[in-house]
């Protein structure tokens, strides 16, 4: 199975045309068609069904798809870091991290990347807990951050930092003036969050379930800025990482509710898969992060 003839097929995939495949590949279109009938010759199946108006992938067509995308990856990363291996530490890292620690704890750590290896290219992608775990899995990124779980068997899932959330209030609400409140406080309250997907939402809905809370609304931001300005501006309450509230705090624009006998901790997690972590930057990195963050 030859790369050429696997990147013809996912272009011819994508584009749904053998004129605009060859265009795009700077090749004939003879060719695009040889490509595709070596493919089905040695896998043994049709992987395209045409006809005179329409292109379409059979279902082993729509497989050899998604695995294509994933060989492409995996050869074009072996190619870089073969070259790398061969050179002093620079390239490119692609970090894949969830809101939180990608906007709050990330940002201190690639500050002393940068001055360790000033050649190398830090490139960060921010999503939620479950983008990032997809974007790992299909080498989308090199490494990535989440503050939620996976129970992704392919990837590696390698706790680095433990976190405190809070429950935040505006300073204005009425349960901002008492020094220490329980859950039956928190009974029919409205309460702000992020979106599906994300570790904090996941949290904030164990939290809930765990202690029988009735909601009375339920607002949801993909944006952690977005949720303490709502929380700020009186509209309900929120369960946030002390990273992500501490300067609100600090500048008295948030105020933190202590519950008797509760703390609400988790974990940040790294999740790689196992092929990159013999990837030279991937393995720098990891040092570095180990080094700021020894987790015990």
């Amino acid at each position: 199975m030859y790369y050429d003839a696997l990147r013809t097929f996912i272009t011819l995939a994508e584009v749904k045309n053998f004129t605009k495949a060859a265009e795009i590949l700077h090749i004939s279109q003879p060719s695009v068609s040889l490509h595709i009938k070596n493919l089905e010759r040695e896998l043994e199946t049709e992987l395209v069904v045409r006809s005179r108006k329409s292109l379409k992938l059979s279902p082993t067509g729509a497989i050899l798809y998604e695995r294509a995308k994933q060989i492409i990856r995996i050869y074009e990363q072996t190619k870089r870091d073969i070259l790398e291996q061969q050179q002093i530490v620079k390239g490119c890292l692609k970090i894949g991290a969830s809101f939180t620690i990608g906007e709050y704890i990330l940002p201190d750590l690639l500050v002393d990347v940068h001055a360790a290896y000033p050649e190398l290219e830090l490139e960060v992608v921010i999503g939620n807990t479950e983008e990032i775990v997809q974007q790992v899995k299909h080498f989308q990124v090199d490494i990535g951050f989440i503050e939620g779980q996976t129970s992704d068997k392919e990837l590696v899932v390698q706790p680095f930092m433990k976190d405190e959330l809070w429950v935040v209030a505006p300073v204005s609400h009425e349960l901002s003036q008492k020094e220490e409140i329980t859950t039956s406080d928190l009974q029919n309250q409205s309460w702000i969050s992020r979106e599906e997907g994300s570790g904090t939402r996941e949290y904030l809905e164990h939290v809930i379930r765990s202690n029988g809370l009735q909601v009375k609304s339920f607002l949801t931001i993909s944006s952690n800025q977005g949720v303490k300005e709502s929380v700020i501006k009186g509209m309900g309450l929120s369960l946030l990482s002390h990273s992500v509230i501490e300067r609100d705090v600090q500048l008295e624009q948030l105020t933190t509710l202590q519950l008797k006998d509760i703390h609400f901790k988790r974990m940040f997690s790294c999740v790689y898969s196992p092929i990159m972590k013999s990837k030279q930057n991937v393995a720098i990195f990891m040092d570095m992060l180990k080094e700021k963050w020894p987790y015990s």
